[in-house]
């Protein structure tokens, strides 16, 4: 599963998975999958597990009127957290409560595709640390999640999703996330493909595969917008702090 974009190329290693998932805390199946059938999104949902639903991404552009799994996840009600990993390069969280924002985290901005060339590659967002750990239902581990969002990796030595598999440890997050990349196969230490429901364009089996695949062409040619739309750049001051 690749997203039919990629973020600017470096010298600094091979590229490796993209994917992107939204963790919904839910019971109930139902109210997500009628936001799904709504936004006629293309992708996979999971069945509730430890109080989170997941629904994974299946490319970049995945649901109507350009959205991307972190527009998908607006939509979502309740509580809400957004990952996304862009070819090992990047990694984006976003959190929701009750439809009301609490942050966004970009480790990498100059990665996000379409990024000017003199975007910093500072993080942004690890203030919001305190929010993603409240959301997770870990705010005691506030702290420990600052200093793993804070850190600079060294692309040639540690990758995004190493990165993300320690926050989901961190969290009490099922950490098989890391591995959705293999969809539509069989998820190595999480569920089974057929265990997941597949939407294609807002609607299972035969019908949804056909008209992801009418739609398919285009929504590869629209990107989602990125996840921080103005971020600093040639030494300006990070917004997220002001």
């Amino acid at each position: 599963m690749v997203f039919p974009y990629a973020p600017t190329p470096g010298n600094d290693g091979p590229a490796g998975d993209t994917y992107a998932v939204a963790l919904v805390r839910a019971g109930d199946a139902e109210p997500v999958t009628a936001v799904l059938r709504r936004l006629r999104f293309t992708g996979w949902a999971g069945a509730p597990e430890s109080g989170w639903l997941p629904v994974i991404a299946a490319g970049g552009t995945v649901a109507a009127g350009r959205r991307g799994i972190v527009e998908v996840g607006a939509e979502l009600a309740g509580t809400v957290l957004v990952v996304r990993v862009l070819r090992d390069r990047q990694l984006a969280l976003v959190a929701w409560s009750d439809g009301e924002e609490l942050g966004r985290y970009v480790s990498d901005p100059s990665r996000e595709p379409g990024a000017e060339d003199d975007v910093l590659d500072d993080p942004l967002g690890v203030p919001h640390a305190a929010a993603f750990a409240q959301v997770a239902g870990r705010p005691d581990r506030a702290d420990d999640l600052a200093g793993l969002l804070g850190d600079r990796l060294d692309p040639e030595l540690v990758n995004e999703s190493e990165r993300l598999a320690a926050i989901l440890r961190l969290l009490d997050l099922p950490t098989w996330l890391v591995a959705v990349a293999t969809l539509p196969r069989d998820i190595p230490t999480g569920p089974r493909a057929r265990e997941l429901t597949r939407f294609g364009f807002g609607l299972p089996g035969v019908r949804g595969k056909v008209l992801d695949r009418a739609a398919r062409p285009v929504r590869r040619r629209r990107t989602p917008p990125p996840v921080i739309a103005d971020p600093p750049s040639g030494g300006g001051m990070d917004p997220w702090l002001l």
